[in-house]
């Protein structure tokens, strides 16, 4: 326990970043685990595209890896939330990037334009085992940290991601366009297995034990765990709230193949295409890694404060998300991809905080993995009619990113519109439920009300 609790302050006092590192050992070997694991997935990203351009010169080709990428996540995302609250977290991160660890290096037989369906079925199994892998790793991290240290573990988390995304996609680029894809792929694999390494010397406290029930085909197969969860979000409107922020920000998710796009047509960097998706995927990390952390101070740590902030994140992306549209100048359009992965990254970290905190642990996996589904299929939605709007419509790629700033104002807007109603309702929510017989009279209550 004395690992978990860091030294005593007032509450007021926000915790250091690096004292958190330092005094939590098992936090400190989850983030090692999520620096060389996270480094290596953009190596693999900028890789996969450049290829992927190289061998069909089609954009609608990068927006299908998008889909085939975000896929995985709509189809077992039920299920990766149950297994997270059946089984040990620890063991389901290790075994993902075990097994990720080969499957990376399937993309080092791709040659020819008539294998590219080779990379569409490599980045499905790759993107499958990562859907097992997140909904555990964001499950457990309450579980590893105070109450007084979540914010920060999440903002650390959050600007990590940023960091790898900044260092990962300029030294991929660079690697991709000098020194070839294959190395980026090896590199790649190398770092799953470091990552697994690591966490396999993470403690992670035990768990309490589920109620012992009849085994069903529903339960066999998660279909009852995935009701309850359902029933356990239909009765917290504030819950639903949170659960809901990140796939409203998955509606610009096509901004991820406009990159691309920009970075092989509008500014392409000494002629190479993987240096300029490179430079423009690190002006997105450098945007993000600051957002958690300027928010953190700014915003404050009160739930009112976060869902502040979380409104206001959606209308600094789709104002900065428009700005970049319509830059001619190169520097300007980075300074302006930056602010708007700003506000993009204040929603992800703030909505996962809220969602930490407001969720039970028996729950908590199925929450983060019902969230992860939802993200992904706003975002493959949104990264497929943004290739079909260039391809077969013929729309540039300036006119189409415009258009994803504008439509990600929304969000923001409903949101604000929305806060006092569900945060009022939340009053009323009922405590955790557990049982099918309690869910069943919760329901009955629920209806009885609101008659």
């Amino acid at each position: 326990m004395s690992e978990r609790i860091s030294k005593k302050r007032s509450p007021a006092t926000n915790l250091g970043y690096g004292e958190l590192l330092r005094s939590n050992r098992s936090f400190r070997f989850l983030w090692l685990g999520q620096v060389v694991s996270q480094m290596g997935d953009w190596f693999d990203t900028i890789a996969v595209y450049t290829i992927a351009l190289r061998l069909t010169g089609s954009s609608r080709s990068v927006a299908l890896i998008m889909v085939a990428r975000f896929l995985p996540s709509v189809v077992m995302g039920p299920l990766s939330g149950v297994v997270a609250d059946r089984f040990s977290r620890r063991s389901i991160m290790i075994a993902s990037d075990l097994v990720r660890a080969v499957v990376v290096l399937g993309f080092l037989f791709v040659r020819r334009p008539d294998q590219m369906w080779l990379i569409y079925v490599l980045t499905v199994l790759q993107l499958a085992f990562s859907t097992f892998f997140e909904p555990a790793k964001t499950a457990a991290i309450p579980s590893i940290v105070s109450p007084r240290e979540l914010l920060a573990a999440n903002a650390i988390a959050g600007v990590t991601w940023s960091v790898m995304l900044t260092l990962g996609a300029a030294i991929g680029g660079f690697i991709a366009g000098w020194f070839g894809t294959n190395a980026a792929f090896v590199l790649d694999s190398m770092t799953f297995i470091a990552s697994a390494l690591l966490i396999s010397t993470v403690h992670f406290p035990k768990r309490a034990e589920r109620d012992r029930t009849k085994l069903t085909i529903g339960k066999a197969l998660g279909i009852t765990d995935t009701i309850e969860g359902g029933h356990y979000v239909r009765h917290r409107p504030r819950v639903f709230a949170y659960l809901m922020v990140k796939p409203a920000w998955g509606i610009g998710g096509g901004i991820l193949t406009l990159l691309a796009v920009f970075g092989e047509r509008v500014f392409p960097v000494g002629g190479k295409t993987a240096t300029g998706i490179g430079v423009l995927f690190t002006a997105r990390g450098i945007g993000t890694a600051f957002g958690p952390i300027v928010a953190r101070r700014w915003a404050g740590e009160t739930r009112r404060q976060m869902q502040i902030a979380i409104g206001i994140a959606f209308l600094i992306g789709g104002t900065f998300y428009f700005a970049f549209a319509v830059s001619r100048s190169f520097a300007f359009a980075l300074l302006f991809l930056a602010i708007a992965h700003c506000g993009g990254s204040i929603l992800w970290v703030f909505s996962t905080v809220l969602l930490q905190q407001n969720v039970e642990d028996q729950f908590r996996g199925r929450m983060f993995a019902a969230e992860m589904a939802l993200v992904t299929l706003t975002m493959a939605a949104s990264n497929y009619l943004v290739g079909e709007l260039m391809d077969r419509f013929g729309f540039s790629p300036r006119v189409v990113t415009a258009g994803v700033g504008a439509f990600f104002l929304l969000p923001g807007l409903i949101w604000f519109a929305t806060e006092k109603r569900w945060d009022r309702k939340d009053l009323f929510a009922a405590p955790a439920i557990t049982k099918p017989e309690e869910l069943k009279a919760a329901a009955l209550e629920t209806e009885h009300f609101e008659i």
